[in-house]
């Protein structure tokens, strides 16, 4: 049979998915790519220690709080509609990123491209389904956006070591500009709007969940220079409970919850959620304590220090591929715990970082043995999370999924930036507190670790049983939870 080389209606399908993936790697990117260039923006913009965090955690709060809210506006207005208004504001705001002059600028800007980011990534999956008839180019299609969203770390990396190299830390935003407007002149031409769907949006639940989070994120931070025992840091903690009180409130009374309180029911699938708040917080601990600690305490360039962080892309990318087999043979609880085991051995190895260390002799090992952890882990995770879902739930289930991640780094990172605080405080020496600051975050980072490992061995089951199918592709319609999963069925 020969295969089509448009649509039906005459658009073909490989600048379809181009444009799309171009936004799905813009987006990825950007979680990594202002990691490089942090350094160089603390010190032009007088970032504190506690609140460079910000920089990340602005956009990763708003991304992922608002990541269910922009699959269901695809939902209701139409999945082009909303992925072009999504790219819109994401390019708008990097431009304002990129010309910050103050710290609240850029952080506002970080805010901004989070809530543009969490309504076109949504919807690129669902505009790749709409636009491939179902087939050998669907397969394909699938399988370049596995690609693509798995290799967007890497890129990150070493595109904000390259950019800030050549030119400066504002061009990790510019360089978004172009490719934006381009996506946006491309998108209504070859992309086609999908059909659209009657309901409601749970946007108090939206609202809740993303101030409750931020809350509590701002209220950790701020520990570390004010104390527990401050009124308002008190007031700060108290408000973000009552906001995820009236969040749970709410999707238990909602007609169309954006997080079905259902999908909790589960023991096994609610463990794996509490894995999914811990296990990447660790992750990303070590990608962004040791850029700082590579930049200031190796005195590498951004671009060596892009290049450094390779080995574990390059482990992690390979292992996605391969872990569908192993969970197959072994079920997904055994590969779940060697995960964390390789990932708490590597936190426990860079705990010993001190200002006499080299990359050969105590980075290059943490890193590789991260990148299988981290691999073995979210395929475990994710699988585990969607397993036994309702189709009807597939999609939320899947949202659900993401929002953890994303609520994990940016939590995690809060707490371990107190913990550094609080280690590298007091010393008159900045490369002996950048030492031992270091060295306690990925001690605290160790301790979530090894909670995971218990929590794993305590409360999860398998998923999927030793000889069991492997996990089946996603249905059309039905959104991944991530670049893993989605490189573990390429790999089955």
């Amino acid at each position: 049979m020969t295969e089509r080389t448009t649509t039906p209606d005459g658009r073909k399908p490989a600048i379809v998915l181009a444009v799309v993936l171009a936004c799905q790697l813009m987006v990825g990117i950007d979680a990594t790519i202002v990691n490089i260039a942090l350094p160089e923006i603390q010190t032009q913009l007088h970032f504190s220690q506690t609140s460079l965090a910000w920089v990340f955690n602005a956009y990763t709060l708003a991304f992922g709080g608002l990541l269910l809210l922009g699959g269901r506006a695809g939902d209701l207005l139409g999945r082009r509609r909303t992925f072009a208004f999504g790219v819109l504001l994401f390019t708008v705001a990097s431009l304002l990123g990129g010309l910050a002059t103050q710290s609240w600028w850029l952080v506002a800007a970080r805010a901004l491209q989070g809530i543009g980011g969490a309504m076109a990534s949504p919807n690129v999956l669902s505009l790749i389904m709409s636009n491939y008839e179902d087939g050998p180019r669907r397969t394909h299609a699938l399988s370049v956006f596995a690609a693509a969203s798995s290799a967007s770390l890497a890129l990150g990396l070493l595109a904000g070591g390259l950019l800030t190299s050549v030119g400066s830390w504002r061009w990790v935003f510019f360089v978004n500009v172009p490719i934006g407007a381009a996506i946006l002149v491309l998108t209504p031409i070859f992309v086609r709007e999908t059909e659209t769907h009657c309901g409601r949006f749970d946007l108090g639940g939206a609202v809740t969940a993303t101030a409750g989070v931020a809350g509590l994120a701002y209220g950790v931070i701020r520990t570390a220079t004010s104390g527990w025992s401050d009124p308002v840091t008190t007031a700060i903690f108290v408000a973000a409970v009552l906001l995820l009180v009236c969040f749970v409130l709410i999707e238990g009374r909602a007609e169309q919850p954006i997080m079905p309180l259902r999908l909790f029911a589960d023991r096994r699938r609610a463990a794996a959620y509490v894995n999914t708040l811990l296990v990447p917080s660790t992750v990303f601990a070590v990608i962004y304590f040791l850029t700082q600690h590579l930049q200031e305490g190796f005195g590498y360039g951004p671009l060596a220090t892009g290049v450094a962080f390779l080995p574990m892309t390059i482990v992690l990318v390979g292992v996605v591929r391969l872990v569908g087999r192993l969970i197959k043979r072994w079920g997904t609880r055994p590969v779940m715990a060697v995960g964390i085991a390789f990932v708490t051995a590597a936190l426990l190895w860079l705990t010993r970082l001190s200002g006499d260390s080299g990359y050969l002799a105590n980075v290059l090992g943490p890193l590789v043995l991260l990148g299988v952890g981290a691999g073995l882990t979210t395929v475990a995770l994710s699988v585990t999370s969607l397993s036994g879902v309702r189709r009807e739930d597939s999609g939320a289930g899947a949202g659900v999924f993401q929002t953890l991640q994303w609520t994990s780094w940016s939590l995690g990172l809060a707490v371990l930036v107190t913990v550094y605080h609080q280690a590298a405080t007091g010393s008159g020496d900045p490369a002996g507190a950048l030492a031992r600051g270091t060295s306690a975050a990925f001690v605290g980072a160790s301790v979530i670790a090894v909670l995971a490992l218990f929590s794993t061995l305590l409360f999860v089951r398998s998923a999927v049983q030793p000889g069991a199918p492997a996990p089946a592709k996603a249905q059309a319609g039905e959104t991944p939870p991530g670049p893993a999963e989605a490189g573990a069925h390429r790999g089955e």
